[in-house]
């Protein structure tokens, strides 16, 4: 097919990999204006444009598509290129801009979205996380057919994955993306064939997944010992999951922990109980938790056994 793709992170990238390795025509790239980065903040391509730059493909950058926005030159010049490209679908992942409606009625096919949740369940930003830090059993990727609602749109194909309890979001991301990868190629050599029904979403069932917020962060130990160790699995490894530490002036970013049970220990949510090799334990509304790999400020992740070495805990800091 002729495509127009759509896209920004390395979720993206996976697919944009998978059409070209399936043997798509992509005649168009669009993705977020370069962004700066690292500890020199210099501008940095996405992935997505690094990976259309080495195809020799276009590359458009728009700040918004909106013909009444903010930047309407930069929409309607992208809509004169649309136009003229005339492609068959346009595949959008992960994009980071609302596609109105003449960019949804542009294509032949219209707009194909690859969503990383099993729609209607997790609609929104943060898919992947939400769906870690709620406990869900199982999550997967949906083809969408766009339409001018959030993630409202027809679904056209779904896959599936577990979530196990060692997945974090960095590598539930990674296995989404492959699933997403492969389940567009499908998606579409069944659009060819005339066999890709599309399925109304059900009202029932229907959850957002809020964007991710710095503010979330730090752990609130009134929570249950399994409901924190979620969370510390689902901002892995952003925005990350913190905790307060005596002797310690700056919050310290943990990146695992194990609920455990109870004990009786009787202590108020967020007290230390233990600080050993094995593991830093915090007391919490329903069983401790028990750190595993933390991070000081400036520092880099550590197991738990080598940032114990150095810590010098203060005395009465074990049940305060």
């Amino acid at each position: 097919m002729r495509l127009v793709f759509a896209g920004t992170p390395e979720f993206a990238r996976i697919a944009f990999d998978a059409l070209l390795a399936a043997g798509h025509e992509i005649v168009l790239v669009m993705t977020q204006p370069d962004r700066p980065a690292g500890r020199g903040m210099k501008l940095m391509a996405s992935p997505v444009k690094q990976a259309a730059l080495a195809a020799g493909i276009e590359v458009l950058q728009p700040r918004s598509l909106r013909l009444d926005g903010k930047f309407p030159d930069e929409a309607g010049a992208a809509r004169t290129v649309l136009e003229a490209l005339r492609p068959d679908a346009m595949i959008v992942a992960a994009y980071g801009l609302i596609l109105p409606a003449w960019t949804l009625a542009l294509p032949r096919l219209g707009c194909l979205n690859i969503h990383a949740s099993l729609l209607p369940r997790w609609r929104g930003a943060a898919p992947i996380q939400r769906a870690i830090e709620a406990g869900d059993e199982r999550t997967g990727v949906t083809i969408m057919q766009m339409d001018e609602g959030l993630d409202t749109g027809a679904m056209l194909l779904e896959k599936s994955t577990p979530i196990g309890p060692h997945d974090n979001a960095a590598r539930l991301h990674d296995r989404l993306a492959a699933l997403g990868g492969e389940a567009i190629v499908e998606a579409l050599a069944a659009l060819e064939r005339g066999t890709l029904p599309a399925v109304p979403q059900p009202e029932q069932g229907v959850c957002y997944a809020a964007k991710l917020d710095k503010a979330e962060s730090p752990l609130d130990f009134t929570q249950s010992a399994d409901v924190l160790a979620r969370r510390i699995r689902a901002f892995d490894p952003v925005p990350g999951a913190s905790v307060r530490l005596p002797g310690l002036a700056d919050p310290v970013k943990v990146w695992e922990a194990v609920a455990l049970p109870d004990e009786g220990h009787g202590q108020a949510p967020g007290a230390l109980l233990a600080a050993t090799p094995e593991g830093i334990d915090l007391a919490t509304a329903n069983g401790r938790l028990r750190l595993l790999t933390l991070q000081k400020a400036g520092g880099k992740r550590q197991p738990v056994d080598v940032f114990v070495r150095g810590w010098q805990v203060p005395a009465g800091g074990l049940g305060a």
